[in-house]
């Protein structure tokens, strides 16, 4: 096997849950082969280097193995690279930090003042 389609590779190496998401996200823009925007039929190669948008970070990734079959977490792992840059992943925990509120115990839900006041901090950061 000399290629495989980017949605299939995608779920292969459970980068999405299912084949289906593969595909919309390469049809909605979220996917890149070698700087190019990928549609769902593209073929990826040994070498390629993709890159998937998902929610805020953007992952980079060597292909460094074909698949078309869903496999295990880590035979998944086997068949790429990771090169996401470490201030990407920054970003990611810089965000959980922000939305990890905390709130005493016994205090019940926020009102619906508290909760503009939270939503306004977070856009704030």
């Amino acid at each position: 096997m000399e290629q495989v389609r980017i949605d299939k590779w995608l779920w292969a190496i459970r980068m999405y849950k299912t084949r289906s998401k593969s595909s919309s996200m390469c049809k909605k823009g979220k996917v890149d082969i070698n700087d190019h925007e990928a549609k769902a039929s593209s073929v990826v190669r040994v070498g390629d280097e993709v890159s998937v948008r998902i929610k805020t970070m953007t992952k980079t990734l060597r292909v460094t193995g074909l698949l078309d079959k869903r496999v295990s977490a880590s035979v998944a792992a086997e068949n790429y690279e990771d090169l996401t840059p470490q201030k990407e992943y920054d970003k990611l925990e810089k965000l959980r930090e922000v939305n990890a509120e905390y709130r005493e115990k016994g205090k019940g839900r926020p009102t619906k003042k508290e909760r503009r006041e939270i939503d306004w901090l977070k856009r704030k950061l």
